[in-house]
């Protein structure tokens, strides 16, 4: 079995657009992949299409780890986000194909079913401008849902630092979810790598009676020493790595114990077939992993499948039930949360369990969306004017 084809749609939201991969082999099996590129969709297009000619068409789906090599070693090149992008779509569209192939759900290609149902957390819920009667309005959505658990990034347009009254605004947010959720859903606080360690350190002192599920990218990712400093004032988790692309960008914070909870994006990291060589030695270092998803249906049914067989998993992220929902219908088959439980119930279908629509997928055409962290307004998703910079 070989490839002979690879097709490229872009479904595009306000503030993101997906980017979808649909490979066919000689046989006539398809299988699809996605990613959603943090600002940077045409490049990702260009390396998909470079990629894909010089290593995709002609290959056998199973030959993944000579994929994975020939782009993060044969081009000689470090393959980075966009590389490592490129070569995700590809990975998960192979696993799509070898589980239709041999009819089973990826997951038993895997390893396996570690679990029989799996625990996910809601973003891309708090769109209130930053109104603590507002967002807890929201909060109370999200467990009517069933989430037993949502993350929240109530610091605004902050950079570096932070002033007083902003922090307790923040705090403020913060107090009406947990007021609204009660003691035992989690609220995982989001900081985006935002701060410089001194105003870090602040808002994790300032948030204790919250009691976050953790402090997720506190400072910018590569800040060894600042993270260090967090680390050391503070008892609360300490959650990191969705812009984390290989594995030895993990190596100092791992070596350390600076993060306890591994956030790595299969989307971003080489695909299932990247994120499943991680498991081994983050378990070896008993931390654990919390894959981060802003994929619509078609990356969060790959990081689904991935969930079902990691030992060391703890939760999965979703959005599309608060932030475009209308992307459940650009698949036949998309994984949806059970408003019983908060959680995935396991796939049965082969490969990734997911069709495309693309009838579906036309009526959302590009639109440029991105992410704009630090333009005032980002957090309402709603708009395209809130991710274009001020001139």
């Amino acid at each position: 079995m070989k490839i002979v084809k690879a097709d490229i749609v872009v479904v595009g939201a306000p503030w993101r657009e997906l980017t979808i991969v649909e490979l066919t082999t000689d046989t006539g099996l398809t299988g699809l992949g996605e990613v959603r590129m943090v600002n940077k969709t045409d490049t990702l297009i260009a390396a998909i299409e470079e990629l894909a000619a010089r290593y995709v068409i002609g290959m056998d789906p199973a030959n993944l780890t000579r994929l994975a090599w020939q782009i993060q070693v044969g081009e000689y090149g470090l393959p980075g986000e966009v590389g490592q992008s490129a070569l995700a779509a590809f990975d998960m569209a192979c696993w799509d194909i070898l589980g239709k192939e041999l009819n089973v759900p990826v997951w038993k290609l895997l390893g396996g079913k570690f679990r029989e149902r799996v625990p996910a957390y809601a973003n891309g819920w708090y769109q209130g401008g930053r109104d603590p009667q507002v967002i807890r309005e929201l909060a109370k959505g999200v467990v009517a849902k069933g989430y037993r658990g949502l993350k929240i990034d109530p610091f605004g347009a902050a950079s570096a630092e932070i002033s007083r009254s902003e922090r307790m605004r923040a705090v403020a947010i913060l107090e009406a979810v947990r007021d609204a959720v009660g003691p035992d859903v989690q609220i995982f606080l989001e900081m985006h790598g935002r701060f410089t360690g001194a105003a870090a350190r602040a808002v994790a002192r300032d948030v204790l009676d919250i009691e976050p599920g953790w402090l997720e990218e506190p400072v910018t990712p590569t800040d060894v020493t600042s993270l260090r400093s967090v680390r050391q004032s503070t008892h609360l988790p300490i959650a990191s790595g969705e812009r984390m692309h290989e594995a030895h960008d993990l190596r100092p914070f791992i070596e350390e114990g600076l993060v306890d909870i591994y956030q790595i994006d299969l989307t971003h990291a080489g695909g299932i077939t990247g994120l499943q060589q991680l498991v081994g030695w983050t378990n070896a270092y008993n931390v654990m992993l919390a894959p981060h998803n802003v994929c619509g249906p078609i990356g969060t049914a790959a990081a689904l499948h991935f969930s079902v067989a990691c030992p060391n998993f703890k939760i999965l992220e979703h959005f599309n039930d608060f932030a475009d929902p209308w992307v459940f219908d650009i698949v036949t088959g998309a994984p949806r949360v059970d408003p019983a439980d908060g959680c995935f119930p396991v796939p049965d279908g082969a490969g990734l369990g997911v069709t495309l629509n693309r009838e579906e997928c036309a009526k959302h055409p590009r639109t440029g969306g991105r992410l704009a962290l630090f333009s005032e307004g980002w957090e309402q998703r709603t708009k395209v004017e809130n991710y274009i910079e001020p001139q």
